[in-house]
């Protein structure tokens, strides 16, 4: 056989599929971690990829207690919209969502631009309905994404009592600068609260809140 003949195992050239370069663009998720979490000090923080798993699981777990506020809703087509709805941050990164009023924080306008891009590239080669449950989620005008939004800013308040409970965070392994007006993990409290739309969530926000005080007050 010739050199000419030999093939190159690690060209994949002649296998080349925009659906698979996709995926693995996507797969970046799994090694983006929380911004957030970062600023604290967390050890080992949690990954984007992780929070999803968090958001779906809620939506699966717990998405029945919603049917009042939010009738007629399809937890099927809501998991869809669960697993797709921080897809765009494979390619744009995590920006935390901030309440402390020294905090720097991304131009809303800018950052819509640079997730519609990062779709555009994520999405172009594979199924419609990936580009079509993000885009219903960021519509947030059917059930189904109020739905996972509700569980996307409580999956938060949970990961904070686990933190919490767990003594995995450390300010001072963090950028003690970017938390000026708020303790311990309180400031992710005080960003979900406003943004909660249903009584359900509500609800369920005060119990967490009250889980996570105790934990952190040691009662």
């Amino acid at each position: 056989m010739s050199s000419d003949d030999e093939s190159d195992p690690n060209d994949d050239s002649s296998d080349a599929d925009p659906a698979v370069d996709a995926l693995l663009d996507a797969y970046a998720l799994k090694d983006e971690r929380r911004t957030g979490w970062q600023l604290r000090g967390v050890d080992a923080p949690e990954s984007v990829a992780a929070h999803t798993w968090g958001v779906a699981y809620l939506v699966l777990a717990l998405g029945d207690r919603f049917r009042e506020d939010l009738p007629g809703i399809d937890l099927d087509r809501a998991l869809r919209l669960a697993v797709v709805h921080d897809v765009a941050e494979a390619e744009t990164g995590d920006a935390a969502t901030r309440a402390d009023s020294t905090a720097e924080t991304p131009d809303p306008a800018a950052k819509e631009v640079a997730e519609r891009a990062a779709m555009e590239d994520l999405a172009d080669a594979l199924p419609d309905r990936i580009r079509d449950a993000w885009e219903a989620y960021e519509a947030r005008e059917s059930p189904e994404a109020i739905l996972v939004k509700e569980c996307d800013l409580l999956d938060v308040c949970l990961q904070a009592v686990f933190y919490e409970r767990e003594d995995r965070y450390d300010p001072a392994d963090g950028d003690p600068g970017a938390f000026r007006e708020y303790d311990d993990l309180d400031e992710f409290f005080a960003t979900t609260e406003p943004r909660l739309r249903t009584e359900t969530g509500r609800e369920l926000f005060a119990r967490l809140r009250e889980r996570y005080r105790a934990a952190r007050d040691g009662t």
